[in-house]
């Protein structure tokens, strides 16, 4: 069985395909968030207050987070049984549909409450898309690729996060220095949504073009030789891996909660109690995003060598200890300052999310990898990234304070230690194993 496949299924097509597919359904999945922090507290929900509005966008927000769980369960189910490739497809589709469609909503003043009724809907179409996506595209790299370098070609469908709020940030900072206020909150926030329909086109055409996992093909094979009767994944791997999904949960708690604050809650600050214009956040992100796409390679790669637990540990310390930093530098109200401080929280929490694919892939057994890759991961979701905007702002509304949102990261970051301190390093084992919970690092 070879390592590296060529032609079709060579190591650099899947991950620039990979990557592009990511960056494409981030986009459309942070478009939302950003627009949330920008524009739909007044459009879709005009008779609450500033703040409470901004909460109420939120709300919508983390509802895509709900739905995130049952894509992953649904897509792990599927892309175990039949193949990584074809969900990948399916799960490309429903993201930019439902994001072209929101393009087109009318707002509550054409149509009430039905306004905030369908731009629901779509956010969860949004969520139940992403929550299989994530799993199958670290997948079908982590499984194209040599075990030696794992950590550094899984960490590229990783850099679709950054690549993809980078993308959303870049469109919209754009639109808002070209166009007035008036102008972007009447019809010029509906292009960025728009353009995904051009976006999942091109993301079509070159995920279409690789090949189905090595490692799945050959766990397939074998398992009909063996004339096996397979079980449900998801039952098997709480059955039996249920321990590597609680660490993946609790691997995922600091990472996602900090990554929502660095890039979501920031554009609330700046804009509600600092009082500066959005374009001071926006550019923030902007660049902090670039300086996030570039380095996450490099945490990758490292996890090579050092291990994934060290690296994943080190960023997790750094980032409990930043998120004090970051809301200080934020209250300057420098715009060299604010765009210094998220640059390197986000950086910060690259050494998180660079060796988190292989970590968690190198969790399961092939044949339930995308369940509990994507399951473990997207409950983690539910409450850490569904709930950050939402829990900053009412901590910023209850206190008066950024302090507690700093504790609330924090916090994350304990829980986050523990179980990442609990794991096995698995930097190295075999994905061809049926059993890689019980191998330990082989090669660095």
């Amino acid at each position: 069985m070879a390592s590296n496949p060529s032609g079709r299924g060579s190591i650099a097509r899947v991950v620039g395909a990979s990557l592009i597919g990511t960056t494409i359904e981030w986009y459309d999945f942070f478009l939302y968030g950003s627009a949330a922090a920008l524009v739909f507290n007044h459009l879709f929900f005009p008779d609450a207050d500033p703040l409470t509005g901004t909460l109420l966008a939120f709300t919508t927000y983390a509802i895509g987070f709900l739905a995130r769980p049952l894509g992953g369960l649904v897509f792990g189910h599927f892309g175990d049984r039949v193949g990584r490739k074809k969900l990948l497809v399916l799960s490309l589709l429903l993201m930019g549909g439902s994001t072209c469609a929101m393009g087109l909503l009318p707002t509550y003043a054409a149509v009430g409450v039905a306004a905030p009724l369908l731009l629901t809907l779509l956010r969860l179409v949004q969520g139940f898309a992403l929550g299989g996506e994530w799993g199958g595209a670290v997948l079908i790299v982590s499984e194209h690729g040599d075990a030696r370098r794992r950590g550094l070609w899984a960490s590229w469908p990783q850099c679709g996060a950054p690549g993809g709020n980078l993308l959303a940030t870049a469109v919209l900072a754009v639109l808002a220095a070209t166009q007035s206020d008036e102008a972007f909150m009447a019809w010029g926030w509906r292009i960025p949504f728009l353009l995904s329909g051009v976006l999942v086109v091109i993301g079509l055409w070159i995920r279409l073009a690789v090949s189905e996992s090595p490692v799945f093909l050959d766990a397939q094979a074998k398992a009909e030789q063996r004339a096996e009767t397979r079980s449900v994944p998801v039952v098997e791997v709480f059955r039996t891996h249920w321990r590597q999904v609680l660490v993946t949960i609790g691997s995922r708690m600091a990472e996602n909660v900090s990554y929502y604050v660095l890039t979501a809650f920031i554009l609330v600050y700046v804009t509600g109690p600092l009082g500066l214009p959005k374009s001071v956040g926006l550019n923030a992100v902007l660049i902090g995003s670039a300086v996030h796409f570039a380095t996450i390679p490099l945490w990758g790669a490292l996890s090579d060598r050092l291990g994934r637990k060290p690296v994943y540990l080190f960023g997790t310390v750094a980032m409990a200890a930043w998120g004090f930093a970051f809301f200080a530098l934020l209250d300057s109200k420098s715009a060299v300052v604010i765009t210094a401080a998220t640059t390197v929280g986000l950086l910060l929490h690259g050494a998180m999310y660079g060796p988190q694919a292989a970590f968690f892939a190198e969790q399961f057994p092939t044949r339930v990898r995308y369940t509990g890759l994507s399951v473990g991961g997207q409950l983690s979701s539910i409450a850490a990234g569904a709930v950050a905007p939402l829990v900053a702002v009412a901590l910023l509304q209850a206190f008066g304070s950024t302090i507690a949102v700093s504790g609330y990261v924090l916090a994350m970051c304990a829980i986050t230690l523990v179980a990442v301190a609990l794991a096995k390093e698995t930097a190295g084992s075999s994905l061809h194993d049926e059993a890689p919970d019980e191998q330990v690092a082989v090669t660095r």
